[in-house]
């Protein structure tokens, strides 16, 4: 038997952007040592006879820094035939850090990325200091596809400066030069890259601004060098962009410095109400100099999930709603039907630090129904408030109805960017733009509001066969788009192609019933604690490292995922 695997006569598409072929593809020692027509013995033979077959997915956007020390599974990515995740985006995560600091880092991750603290105090072990320590033990692990991490700007900043960093002071020289020094040192061990954020979304769970905010260019330019230092990585971040074109000069800055690759979130929204257009305008330019920038992009609106059973729900700031909010589902419930507290609530003003997200809702116009197949480019009359006003009912009485559907577990969504003009067309321009990058998933983060981990089955689905509001896209373009293309952006050029001698890292998928369900609340994390968790069907087959991990959408016995020490 000369091959591991045989996966016989799918439609191949092979990540470059080349239209679907039909082929056999033939795995050896991890390995694609074979495509054409073969008709060699194999170990294992798989009938993609009517699949798609791809290669696996990569997701450069996600924060499982936690979940990698705990769990093997990286769900809920490893249901969206994801075989390569990389972590630690957005300047947070859980190295370098001294023992009296981990409070605080805890602290931020919880307020950042919507990880309660209690489920990161149980699940951490703390077995590292530095970053080559952490990384040596995720090393140690075992998971169901390839992780790979990057340093983070606001754990390096404490680190290096202590309170002076959670005070948001300027870096001294000293400091600068050390950190540039660990950050080489984090490179030299393998990671992808060093990031950060620069947004005043990004607040500690006690309401404190990320470390790194306000960190000037010669901080910035100075860790970029640590980049240069080291010969490879690249530089991921988030910013607010008030000041457009002075924020996009400091990232020339560091680009220059690092002399390496940066990409940063880009969504409608940022900088302005045509923030997304001048950011786009200033990467061209940029890379017409011979900078390489590039905008991370969604393929969906990027929205918060409401319900009972998520972190938010429409009445969240209802004084009456918070009274009740530490009982369980069926004390709320109980609870939420009795006739006084129905009326209580519906009369109430949301208290002051849930005006924002009162206001986004717009008397139920911004907010739709999850159903079973969850429609993420609805119409405005289908909102709850177009569905209320249709009813000749109230909106806020008709979005306190819906939540009690299903025993209290029914869902709404609320898009917050890329969907202004209710449409996601907007989104397609971002998307098909050359000098921008699917991402933005946060696989790991937002457990309790978000499950965008399943952009990239949603950007097959949606954009390749299913969008009647608009233009599609070619499904080559999608695959290439979400695997070569990533893969390449963070310098991993072993995958994200299906082509002999590269990684046997495959997806076989039946496309035409691939779907995405609703989200729905699990709960798998330490302590018990609940996450969102987005399945799917269609994939037939997930393979990493020629192993399959998943078959029918269905875990199997094989973890071959690893560490991915970046070289």
């Amino acid at each position: 038997m000369p091959f591991d695997t045989l996966i016989k006569a799918g439609s191949v598409i092979d990540g470059t952007g080349a239209e679907a072929v039909t082929a056999d593809i033939a795995i050896k020692d991890g390995r694609i040592a074979e495509i054409g027509k073969i008709n060699a013995r194999a170990h294992q033979t798989i009938d993609a006879d009517g699949a798609l077959v791809t290669p696996g997915l990569v997701d450069i956007h996600t924060h499982y820094d936690g979940q990698a020390t705990w769990a093997s599974r990286m769900a809920p990515s490893s249901h969206h035939g994801v075989t390569t995740v990389v972590a630690g985006n957005c300047g947070v995560g859980f190295a370098p850090v001294r023992p009296g600091d981990r409070e605080k880092v805890i602290e931020l991750m919880e307020g950042v990325e919507d990880i309660p603290g209690v489920v990161l105090n149980e699940g951490l072990e703390w077995a590292w200091e530095s970053f080559p320590e952490y990384m040596d033990y995720i090393d140690q692990r075992q998971f169901d596809m390839d992780i790979g991490v990057q340093i983070p700007h606001a754990p390096l900043r404490v680190y290096v400066m202590g309170q002076r960093a959670l005070d948001r002071e300027p870096a001294t020289p000293e400091d600068i030069q050390t950190m540039r020094d660990l950050t080489r040192e984090a490179m030299a061990a393998g990671a992808i890259g060093f990031t950060s954020s620069r947004s005043i979304n990004h607040r500690s769970s006690k309401g404190e601004n990320t470390p790194s905010l306000q960190a000037e260019l010669d901080e910035m330019a100075g860790i970029a060098a640590g980049i240069r230092d080291a010969g490879r990585g690249v530089i991921e971040l988030i910013s607010d962009f008030f000041d457009l074109d002075a924020e996009f000069d400091l990232l020339e800055g560091m680009v220059a410095s690092g002399s390496c690759p940066l990409s940063f979130t880009l969504a409608e929204g940022i900088g302005g109400p045509d923030g997304w257009q001048q950011l786009l305008r200033r990467i061209e330019q940029a890379n017409d100099k011979g900078l390489t920038i590039r905008g991370q992009v969604a393929a969906r609106a990027i929205g918060i999930t409401l319900g009972l059973t998520t972190t938010l729900n429409p009445f969240s700031g209802k004084p009456a709603y918070r009274e009740m909010a530490g009982l369980s589902l069926g004390e709320r419930m109980a609870r939420l039907r009795d006739p006084a507290v129905r009326a209580r609530i519906l009369e109430e003003e949301p208290s002051r630090g849930f005006s924002s997200l009162w206001q986004r809702m717009n008397n139920m116009q911004n907010v739709w129904e999850l159903s079973e197949d969850p429609d993420y480019e609805p119409l405005p009359e289908d909102s709850v408030g177009g569905r209320a006003q249709a009813a000749g009912r109230d909106p806020q009485e008709y979005a306190y109805d819906l939540m009690l559907e299903r025993d209290g577990l029914a869902m709404m969504y609320m898009p917050m960017t890329n969907y202004a003009e209710n449409n996601l067309d907007n989104c397609r321009e971002l998307m098909m733009h050359e000098h921008t990058l699917m991402g933005l998933g946060d696989g790991g983060a937002h457990v309790g509001t978000i499950c965008d981990a399943s952009y990239p089955t949603f950007g097959l689905t949606h954009w390749g066969r299913d969008r009647s509001r608009g233009e599609r896209i070619d499904l080559p373009t999608l695959v290439r788009n979400q695997t070569r293309e990533t893969a390449h952006a963070v310098g991993l050029a072993d995958r994200g192609e299906l082509k002999v001698g590269l990684r046997g890292d495959v997806n076989i998928i039946d496309f035409d019933n691939l779907n995405i369900s609703a989200p729905k609340m699990v709960y798998d994390l330490p302590s018990g604690a609940g996450r969102l968790e987005q399945k799917t069907e269609g994939y037939l087959a997930t393979l990493v490292n020629g192993q399959v991990t998943y078959r029918n959408a269905e875990p199997t016995d094989a973890l071959p995922g690893r560490l991915i020490r970046a070289s």
